[in-house]
């Protein structure tokens, strides 16, 4: 919440003997707490009015299922303690107006009616909030003369591949949907999904899956979310990691991806992935029964390498499930770095940074590691039991400082709630 109190600092000098905000904290902990009545105060001082509420979306962290929902697979993500908190009040005449605390200063507006994708008034982050507004109004939920006024903060690191844009789209749509009385979307979850899905896709030009909307928008808190990406068909399932005497480390590397970039590895694989369907003769890559048959089928060895990692990982998806259900959460290590090694080796979506981080906090002792997220960059997550946490950092940061590379940030999360109003 930094960016927020530098941006209310003119407001508390004129709350002089007044309450006063709490003191700042430069670590992000395991829980933050999210200072509703300091974003409802910004509000109100940046828009003249308060607003209608607050509502707050997490991002997530996927723990199995790496680049399977686009190809209609399985996937086993749980939402993140950290994510994007918005303040919303609608206004009238379909002008929208956005302004973010880690902004300050910077206007962006737009207009409801008038947003098209192929002439796109706004560009950016802001493209994401507007996106929003667009798969809405298109899906016939949102009045073309529908407007509002937004201010959004978050502590979500941005290109650490723990879905920060559909963090955003996700508390954009809910507030919208619950302060103006869509009641036929606020209490449809998979619907509501499936909009700011096509916000992502269709409107910015991210070619995600539906992974990252469905988490932050489905999951429950100690739970994560065992996703059928063909049928959005999802069960919570039970993560008792502290019960365990397990951590979930987040290790970040510092390198940013842009999963949105039309000429970046990730649209490239999910093209490729597209054209091995085509050649095995199937729709998606989720309806190969017979890996040797369909490898047969498929000249290209790169082609046939996206193959046997997203059907090996859909395969991984469900092994994790019955490893938690059978209480088994200490073996789903040895999941977790078969992951990443089909993810480097076959999919090709690894960087040195995150192969590092992986190798490293594995020799570390840790229970298992894999890269997260759609790759290139972003963030590694490692299974880790308590008392050898803060050895697996250590092993890792000093990794890193002996290739000379920014030094790694670390977080330890636990399953955490979806989309909810705060205020």
């Amino acid at each position: 919440m930094n960016a927020l109190r530098r941006m209310l600092a003119p407001l508390r000098r004129s709350m002089v003997g007044k309450r006063r905000f709490p003191a700042v904290r430069e670590e992000w902990p395991v829980s933050p707490a999210v200072d509703t009545a300091a974003l409802t105060a910004a509000f109100t001082e940046t828009f003249g009015a308060a607003p209608t509420g607050v509502w707050r979306a997490p991002g997530r962290v996927n723990l199995m299922g790496e680049h399977t929902d686009y190809n209609d697979g399985l996937v086993l993500p749980m939402a993140l303690p950290w994510g994007v908190s918005l303040a919303l009040a609608p206004a009238s005449g379909g002008a929208v107006e956005v302004r973010s605390a880690q902004r300050p200063g910077e206007t962006a507006r737009f207009s409801t009616a008038e947003l098209d994708p192929e002439h796109p008034a706004v560009t950016g982050w802001v493209g994401y909030v507007a996106g929003v507004f667009w798969a809405a109004r298109e899906a016939g939920h949102l009045s073309p003369g529908t407007g509002a006024r937004i201010l959004l903060d978050s502590d979500l690191p941005v290109g650490a591949a723990l879905s920060s844009s559909a963090a955003v789209e996700c508390a954009a749509l809910l507030a919208l949907s619950e302060a103006c009385g869509l009641d036929e979307l606020s209490g449809d979850r998979a619907a509501m999904a499936r909009i700011a899905h096509r916000a992502e896709n269709d409107f910015v030009g991210a070619p995600t899956g539906i992974m990252d909307q469905s988490a932050s928008l489905r999951c429950r808190e100690g739970h994560a979310l065992f996703l059928d990406c063909r049928s959005a068909g999802a069960r919570t399932i039970a993560l008792p990691l502290q019960k365990a005497g397990l951590r979930l480390l987040l290790i970040d590397t510092r390198v940013r991806h842009r999963l949105s970039d039309p000429e970046g590895g990730y649209a490239a694989r999910r093209a490729e992935c597209e054209r091995a369907a085509r050649q095995a003769g199937v729709g998606s890559l989720r309806d190969i029964d017979d890996l040797a048959e369909a490898l047969g089928r498929i000249k290209d060895p790169v082609l046939a390498a996206r193959v046997r990692h997203v059907v090996t990982e859909i395969h991984r998806v469900n092994a994790a499930v019955g490893l938690i259900r059978a209480g088994a959460l200490p073996e789903l290590g040895p999941v977790f770095t078969a992951s990443h090694l089909s993810l480097r080796d076959q999919f090709e979506v690894s960087c040195p940074e995150l192969d590092l981080a992986v190798e490293t906090a594995v020799g570390a002792g840790v229970r298992g590691a894999r890269m997260t997220g759609g790759g290139f960059g972003g963030t590694a997550i490692a299974l880790v039991a308590e008392e050898r946490l803060e050895g697996v950092r250590q092993a890792v940061a000093e990794a890193f400082a002996k290739r000379g590379w920014a030094a790694p940030g670390f977080r330890e999360a636990l399953p955490s709630a979806g989309a909810r109003r705060l205020a």
